[in-house]
């Protein structure tokens, strides 16, 4: 295994790296974040800490390589760290503030209501988003990566940290995965979805 070389880069050095190599890629990163958390602040606090970590670390960053993909990378340990780490603390509820709130006068339960019923009128329009956030996360993680963010193999590899050949069994799995679950979908639309 070959050592990270660090360099050490001036406060010059580090400001045109995150500028001009880092920033470029922030709505990618967003986009991805999103996909893996399902919620807009979580995303923003995902890709805070990403490039939080970035500029942190930007010494074992070696200028002309691929920095997208080594934000990707950052990005999905961050993600996966922050999953453990909340998996394993239950769930936490303020009652105090529920019950007080739904006491109070100011409470329109009519609102309340039409607000899930938008919600839940957004959702239907969009099956594929839906088919691929109901994927399990090693498999939507792959199709983001490869077909909507365009890494090749390799550099779906080095982000994932797992071998090429698995990208690809992984890549090929989770798109026979979102075929089954889009197949009535395509039909509807008017696709043969009976061909191979």
């Amino acid at each position: 295994m070959s050592e990270v070389q660090k360099k050490k880069y001036s406060d010059k050095e580090k400001n045109n790296i995150f500028d001009n190599e880092f920033m470029p890629h922030i709505d990618s990163m967003y986009n991805f974040a999103f996909r893996l958390t399902f919620d807009e602040d979580d995303a923003k606090d995902l890709v805070q800490d990403t490039y939080l970590k970035a500029y942190r670390f930007i010494n074992s960053f070696e200028q002309g390589t691929n920095a997208k993909a080594w934000l990707f990378r950052i990005l999905k340990n961050s993600f996966i760290n922050e999953y453990r780490k909340k998996s394993k603390q239950p769930a936490k509820v303020d009652y105090q503030e529920v019950e007080t709130y739904y006491n109070s006068d100011s409470v329109d339960y009519n609102i309340t209501s039409d607000l899930r019923v938008d919600a839940v009128k957004d959702m239907l329009g969009d099956e594929i988003s839906n088919a691929l956030n109901s994927l399990a996360v090693d498999f939507r993680t792959v199709i983001i990566l490869c077909d909507l963010e365009g890494f090749t193999y390799e550099e779906m590899a080095k982000i994932l940290d797992i071998p090429i050949g698995t990208v690809r069994s992984r890549l090929h799995r989770a798109r026979n995965l979102l075929k089954d679950k889009l197949h009535s979908y395509a039909k509807d639309m008017g696709y043969d979805a009976d061909e191979e």
